[in-house]
């Protein structure tokens, strides 16, 4: 395994590659693009890098499908970080070019509804085709195969085409979620910020199936972050569900909440406990009664004396 290497969404000049590099770690390390998030990831799993960059969730659109199916199939990868991106678009255009001049244009498919209402207004009658990234959109507009691309102004100088509008988006403060994977292996400490991701495959499609899973959580004060269903590719109504939950595995109420899963589903895929990006532990609030690991610890210390007869 290349332990220097990591892979990103490419190509050259992408959000993700913005992402890697605010990771103090970057710098030191070989960043190669990859052609798409499966493609980064199969990196991994074979050995050639030893971690690989992909988003998995933006403010507007949710989550990054390619990214959830490719993190639930497969060999097992894990999540050790996740870096929030705050997301602009700029119009990228080749040098010279004019607005009324654009009748193309094109872009990674989650940024359009980031954009959607300034190109109503500003260009209306522009044909929008998708790229396989915001990067990629920017290639084709060197090319001469587009007027323009909304990718991030830093695209501008690798691909030689000029912002010809910046700080375009539809909604206010609009971020992506990035992931950090690698090979599974021991989870980092607890930093009291933490956040558990995993895959759920519920048994069967009945009344009240996706209750009981959330239950396991609830009973348990486990707070929900993200819940996604997604196909297994087995059959209308096949579901698995990838989740992310409030705190670490070694936390006895997200240790619990798991092994309760582990009962009643027939699969679980653990994805990783790893820090809260911009989260410190005094920022992760109070937790709610009857759920911390003192508390966890003194019902089983009086189940153990009301077995031995010692209450």
């Amino acid at each position: 395994m290349s332990a220097t290497r990591y892979t990103y969404l490419g190509p050259e000049g992408t959000f993700t590659e913005a992402a890697l590099r605010t990771l103090p770690e970057a710098a030191t390390r070989e960043l190669i693009p990859m052609v798409s998030v499966p493609a980064a990831l199969d990196a991994v799993r074979n050995g050639d890098a030893a971690a690989a960059l992909v988003p998995i969730e933006n403010s507007v659109e949710g989550g990054v499908t390619a990214t959830l199916d490719e993190l639930a199939s497969g060999e097992p990868l894990m999540i050790y970080r996740e870096v929030l991106l705050p997301i602009t678009f700029a119009l990228l255009v080749r040098p010279g070019t004019e607005l009324s001049a654009v009748k193309t244009v094109t872009g990674h498919p989650v940024a359009q509804p980031q954009v959607r209402n300034w190109l109503r207004t500003h260009l209306p009658d522009a044909l929008w085709e998708s790229a396989a990234s915001n990067a990629d959109g920017a290639r084709l507009v060197q090319e001469g195969r587009f007027d323009a691309a909304f990718a991030g102004e830093f695209a501008a100088a690798t691909y030689g085409l000029t912002p010809l509008v910046t700080e375009i988006h539809d909604a206010e403060n609009a971020e992506t979620r990035f992931v950090l994977v690698g090979r599974p292996a021991r989870p980092a400490s607890p930093t009291g910020a933490d956040k558990t991701s995993v895959v759920i495959w519920l048994g069967d499609d009945r009344p009240g199936a996706l209750l009981e899973l959330l239950q396991e959580f609830a009973v348990r004060g486990v707070n929900l972050m993200l819940i996604q269903s997604r196909p297994t590719g087995a059959g209308i109504g096949n579901y698995c569900f990838a989740v992310d939950a409030e705190g670490h595995i070694s936390d006895r109420r997200v240790g619990e909440a798991l092994m309760g899963l582990k009962r009643i589903c027939p699969k679980v895929r653990f994805l990783g406990s790893y820090p809260r990006a911009g989260v410190s532990a005094a920022d992760a609030g109070q937790l709610r009664a009857g759920t911390s690991d003192a508390e966890f610890i003194e019902a089983a210390d009086w189940l153990a004396r009301s077995q031995d007869g010692r209450t």
